[in-house]
C-alpha cells in the first residue's frame, strides 16, 4: 500500500473555489424568487436545499462511482472521528445558510451580506491561526481588509439600510458557521482524509437535513401557492447548481487552500451578485458598484497569486 497519493493542484483549488463561488452569487436572487413565489420560510428553504442538494449528489454517485479526488501523504492522520468532523461541518453549514436567510428577513439585504461575508474572512483567518497555525502576515491582512472594505462599498453603495441588532446577531453567526464549516473542511484535508468532496458534501447535507427537520415543520414545511410550476423550477435550480454542483467544487478548493485565503475568495459571490444584477435585472451600474467590485477583486487576486506562489503550484501547507 502506498503511503504517497495525489494532490489536488492549488491553481485548481482556486479555480474551484471561484467557481462555488460565482454560482452562490446566484442564490440570493433565486431564494427571493423562492419567497416571492410561496409562502416558505428561512428554514423551509434551507431543509429543502439541503435535502434536493443530497438527492442530486446520491443520483450522481450511483451513475459515477465517486474516488479520492484529494489524495495526500498519508504519514499524518486527522484525529477525530469522520461522522464527527461530518457533523461538524453539516452543522457550520446549516447555521450558516439559515442564519443569514433569517438575517435578510429581519434587517435586509444589504446589511445581512456585508456583516455575514465580511465578518466570514475575518473569523476565518482568526480560527486558523489559532486551530492550524496559518499565518496571514501582513500582506494577507491587508487582502482582507481592502476585501471587506470593498464588500462595504459595493454593498451599501449609496443605500439607505435600516440596521437592526437581531439581524446583525444572526448574519455574525451566519459567519461563525460558514468560518466552522471552512476550518473543519481545510483541518481534514491537511491531516490526510483525502475523502470525496461529493461523499463529504452529501454526508453534510443530510445530516443538516435531518437537524434543520424538527423546526422546519412547525414553521411551515409544504408550501402554499398558485406558482407551483415556477417555484419548483427554481428549486431545482438552487438545489442543483449553487448546492449540489457548488458545495463540492467549494469542499475539494478549501482542503488544498489556506483557509483565510479561500474565504477572502469567496467574497466573488457579491461582486457576481452585482453583475448579474447589471446585465440581467438591468440595473444601473453605479459608481458604488464599480469602486466595490475593484476593491473585492484585487485582494483576490492578491492572495490567489501569493497562495500559488506559496503552494509551488501543488500545495500548502
Amino acid at each position: 500500500m502506498s503511503n504517497a497519493v495525489d494532490v489536488l493542484p492549488v491553481r485548481r483549488g482556486l479555480m474551484y473555489l471561484a467557481c462555488a463561488g460565482a454560482t452562490w452569487s446566484t442564490t440570493g436572487a433565486a431564494v427571493d424568487l423562492v419567497y416571492r413565489s410561496s409562502d416558505l420560510g428561512p428554514v423551509a428553504v434551507s431543509f429543502w436545499r439541503f435535502l434536493g442538494g443530497l438527492v442530486l449528489l446520491l443520483m450522481a454517485r450511483a451513475v459515477r462511482p465517486s474516488r479520492s479526488a484529494n489524495r495526500v501523504p498519508a504519514s499524518t492522520q486527522f484525529r477525530r472521528p469522520p461522522l464527527l468532523l461530518r457533523a461538524g461541518t453539516a452543522a457550520g453549514l446549516a447555521v450558516f445558510q439559515t442564519a443569514y436567510f433569517g438575517a435578510v428577513a429581519m434587517t435586509g439585504l444589504a446589511v445581512s451580506t456585508i456583516v455575514s461575508l465580511g465578518a466570514g474572512p475575518v473569523l476565518t483567518a482568526i480560527g486558523a491561526r489559532w486551530a492550524l497555525d496559518e499565518r496571514l502576515g501582513r500582506g494577507g491582512v491587508l487582502a482582507i481588509t481592502g476585501a471587506v472594505s470593498g464588500l462595504t462599498v459595493l454593498v451599501l453603495g449609496d443605500q439607505g439600510a435600516a440596521v437592526r441588532p437581531g439581524g446583525v446577531g444572526l448574519a455574525v453567526l451566519s459567519a461563525a458557521g460558514y468560518a466552522t464549516a471552512t476550518l473543519l473542511a481545510r483541518g481534514a484535508g491537511r491531516a490526510g482524509r483525502g475523502e470525496d468532496p461529493a461523499v463529504v458534501t452529501a454526508w453534510s447535507f443530510g445530516i443538516a437535513a435531518v437537524c434543520l427537520l424538527p423546526l422546519a415543520v412547525p414553521a411551515g414545511l409544504l408550501p402554499h401557492t398558485t406558482q407551483l410550476g415556477r417555484l419548483l423550477v427554481i428549486a431545482a435550480y438552487v438545489a442543483a447548481v449553487p448546492t449540489a454542483l457548488a458545495y463540492p467544487l467549494y469542499f475539494a478548493g478549501v482542503t488544498v487552500v489556506r483557509a483565510a485565503t479561500a474565504s477572502t475568495i469567496m467574497l466573488i459571490e457579491p461582486v457576481g451578485a452585482a453583475v448579474l444584477a447589471v446585465v440581467v435585472l438591468g440595473e444601473q451600474l453605479t459608481a458604488a458598484m464599480l469602486v466595490g467590485a475593484v476593491l473585492l477583486l484585487f485582494p483576490m487576486i492578491l492572495l490567489a497569486r501569493v497562495e500559488a506562489r506559496l503552494a509551488g503550484g501543488t500545495v500548502v501547507s
